[in-house]
């Protein structure tokens, strides 16, 4: 029975709380908040035990769930590292580039196991095309979000466009090659709307847009590679595959095009999009790859690569000089 101690229960703290309760083989044991007025409502409607000291729930635990603000990332994973215990913190990994490369190292040399919650991977929609051969060579993606101010304290690169930067760097087997960014602070110190180009060696292109100022909510990405196009839905959990049409295609509507190669048969396609809980999920992968040994799905090293990729992005924004 792996015990399981929670840093932060705030909004989606609670989510996690919730997906624990229902993984077998795991044990609640605690939560560390040092908000009082919160950790009194949790302790109340859970009937879970608050620590008010960090290290004796550490002690008492196996596995360490991070959901704190990005600045308490560090601190809370290097205590914990250095105690052995196997650690899920939410992204991004941390707030600074050496602590991210610190937590790299720290977790290679302490042999345990680390997961980033880069929760998308897990998206039924995402999950839809996993064993479909994807070699996007251009990505258009759009991650727009009302504003909200909780989760401000980062820019929308590291709050929502990381998301994004991190399945583009799992899909695309190569390196960056160069980036292109502009961005605007509207509502905070930090840019709240961005569009950046990542180029890859390997050709691939990639135009992202994120904002946390719409009027609307919306979570596509569009991936394009030889004779085929996948459109994924990630706020609606719907995808839609279109390509050429080969022989052993089934259930598929398809139609005739006349090109000037000759008459070809455009199939579109609509996977089926499992129900699932994408966060129940993330942790149930995390459970499983500690118990049995395991990679994780999202390793800290994949969050390190996303968050690195993050920075460069706010970097070329800062170059920019248009923050107003």
């Amino acid at each position: 029975m792996l015990k399981v101690g929670v840093f932060g229960v705030g909004h989606l703290g609670k989510f996690h709380l919730n997906n624990w309760k229902e993984i077998d083989g795991v044990k609640l044991v605690g939560f560390f908040d040092p908000n009082n007025e919160n950790a009194k409502a949790v302790s109340e409607q859970y009937g879970l035990k608050r620590y008010m000291d960090e290290d004796k729930l550490m002690d008492a635990c196996d596995v360490i769930d991070i959901i704190a603000p990005t600045d308490h990332h560090f601190a809370i994973c290097m205590q914990a590292i250095r105690k052995g215990k196997h650690v899920f913190v939410e992204k991004p990994l941390a707030h600074t580039i050496q602590e991210g490369r610190d937590i790299v190292n720290m977790v290679r040399e302490a042999n345990i196991k680390l997961q980033v919650g880069h929760v998308e991977r897990f998206n039924p929609a995402y999950l839809a095309i996993k064993d479909m051969p994807l070699n996007p060579m251009f990505i258009e993606v759009h991650r727009l979000a009302q504003f909200n101010p909780r989760g401000t304290e980062v820019s929308v690169i590291l709050d929502l466009m990381i998301h994004d930067i991190d399945i583009i760097l799992s899909l695309v087997k190569s390196d960056v090659k160069h980036i292109s960014a502009s961005g605007v602070a509207v509502m905070t110190e930090t840019p709240d709307i961005a569009n950046v180009r990542i180029e890859f060696n390997n050709g691939c292109v990639a135009n992202l847009t994120s904002s946390r100022i719409s009027m609307k909510k919306m979570r596509k990405m569009r991936l394009f590679q030889k004779d085929a196009y996948v459109g994924i839905d990630f706020l609606e959990k719907k995808t839609e595959i279109i390509k050429l049409k080969q022989p052993d295609d089934t259930n598929v509507f398809s139609f005739d095009i006349d090109t000037l190669n000759g008459k070809k048969t455009i199939a579109i396609a609509n996977p089926a999009v499992q129900p699932l809980n994408a966060i129940k999920l993330e942790l149930e992968a995390f459970v499983d790859s500690i118990l049995n040994n395991k990679p994780t799905v999202v390793s800290e090293i994949d969050g390190f690569l996303a968050m690195e990729v993050a920075h460069q992005i706010l970097e070329k924004i800062s170059n920019t000089s248009i923050l107003v």
